[in-house]
């Protein structure tokens, strides 16, 4: 397998286990002839620009800046426009030479944001703030499912699997809640990280950070320090750990990096935006393509913890493969995958009907969120000629369900929404399509 070669991996902060800011040319992990077609690009693109402008587009600091524009300079690529006061005040324009080379470069890509990290600078921070370095304790796991009405043992299961790190099946009916379980799975998410708005693998361009995915934590002005040399390094965006989720529109090519030929970049496919967190495949079934081939594409990662992915000029590299893999299915885990992946699925958690107790709880806590005063014998009406005559099992979407049936049925009558044996009737029999 060829791995591209990069430069040195920059400095990490062993207090916060962010990167510090690179305070050299080579400190950022670049070759000097991308830098110099990034600026130029940017120069092109935005026109004359102050060095204090320059360093916000690029999220690179002045003093690197200082020594790049001095070699474009030097090669006629641009110029000084005016002086000001500070040296953040240098105005700098391209030359005509140098819009030529910029006019080029654009032509073949047409990034011109934030500066890229080095490969091998991603791969040490994804090992470094790893999701199996968590630890989820019973504490975490009552206070993120504080409220949720759930059977212990599973609630422990969850717990145990969050806590290391391998990959969970959830089977079970539809409307059991497994979705809403994968999902309240975030909560148990703990501590920061630090995600790169582009990483550099080849020459070629791949955008990491996704705003869909990546929330920035509030202060992104950690370590708050006056030593230049402790100053983070504004290419990387501090985040809570991701989560993507993904449904029925997954497709194998989805998995894979996703080139875009009018820009001349790349985007990374979900579960690499999703490294150091959780990534949910809803619907486990429901895709184009066969669970077992969903299956196949990732036994070696979740085996080897690392992904393998190409570019299109046909060179391969490796990327960690750092995600919390969840997926939920109405399936039973023998349709979807043959033992050899089953085995390297560490928890396989059934989610199932609720016993009369729990579907009671949901049933009168939905009552109170709607405003619809519970009544004791019409519950019992609900499961005794209702769910065990016509064999519904007590899932847990069924309540909420039910009710705002019951709901709108009034709100459309315009009179208080009420339990009664004719709204019961009504929102069963609409609800399940029966007669």
């Amino acid at each position: 397998m060829n791995t591209p070669s990069s430069a040195r991996v920059i400095p990490i902060d062993e207090a916060t286990a962010f990167p510090r800011a690179p305070r050299t040319l080579e400190d950022t992990g670049l070759p000097l002839l991308f830098l110099v077609e990034l600026a130029a690009k940017l120069l092109f693109v935005r026109g004359q620009m102050r060095l204090t402008e320059i360093s916000h587009r690029l999220h690179l600091p002045a003093i690197v800046l200082e020594s790049l524009l001095a070699f474009m300079r030097a090669e006629r690529i641009c110029e000084v426009m005016r002086r000001g006061e500070t040296d953040g005040d240098i105005l700098y324009e391209l030359t005509d030479a140098g819009r030529a080379r910029a006019s080029e470069y654009l032509s073949r890509c047409k990034y011109a944001g934030a500066a890229p990290v080095s490969l091998a600078a991603y791969v040490a921070q994804v090992e470094k703030q790893s999701v199996t370095k968590m630890r989820v304790t019973r504490e975490d796991v009552n206070a993120a499912f504080r409220g949720l009405i759930i059977n212990p043992e599973v609630r422990d299961q969850l717990g145990a699997a969050m806590g290391s790190g391998r990959a969970m099946f959830l089977y079970g009916p539809a409307g059991a809640g497994k979705t809403y379980l994968a999902e309240r799975l975030s909560l148990l998410l703990d501590g920061d990280i630090a995600v790169p708005h582009a990483i550099l693998v080849d020459g070629e361009i791949i955008q990491i950070f996704d705003p869909l995915i990546h929330t920035p934590v509030e202060d992104q002005s950690r370590p708050a320090v006056l030593d230049n040399l402790m100053r983070p390094d504004l290419r990387w965006v501090i985040c809570k750990r991701p989560v993507a989720i993904t449904g029925g529109e997954l497709t194998l090519r989805m998995l894979d990096l996703d080139y875009d030929a009018s820009t001349g970049f790349y985007q990374a496919p979900p579960h690499v935006k999703a490294n150091n967190g959780l990534f949910v495949v809803d619907d486990l079934g429901r895709q184009l393509i066969k669970p077992e081939q969903l299956m196949n594409r990732w036994i070696v990662p979740m085996d080897r913890h690392h992904d393998y992915l190409a570019l299109h000029s046909g060179t391969k590299f490796t990327l960690p493969f750092d995600v919390v893999l969840v997926f939920s299915t109405n399936l039973m885990p023998s349709e979807v995958a043959d033992p050899a992946f089953l085995r390297r699925l560490g928890y396989k958690i059934h989610i199932g009907p609720m016993d009369e107790d729990q579907y009671r709880n949901i049933f009168t806590r939905v009552c109170e969120e709607r405003g619809v005063p519970f009544d004791q014998v019409a519950f019992e009406t609900l499961v005794n000629e209702y769910h065990k005559v016509h064999r519904q099992p007590l899932l847990a979407c069924y309540p909420r369900d039910i009710i705002n049936q019951i709901a709108d049925l009034a709100r459309y009558r315009g009179e208080p929404a009420r339990l009664t044996q004719d709204s019961l009737h009504w929102a069963w029999h609409n609800y399940f399509a029966s007669r």
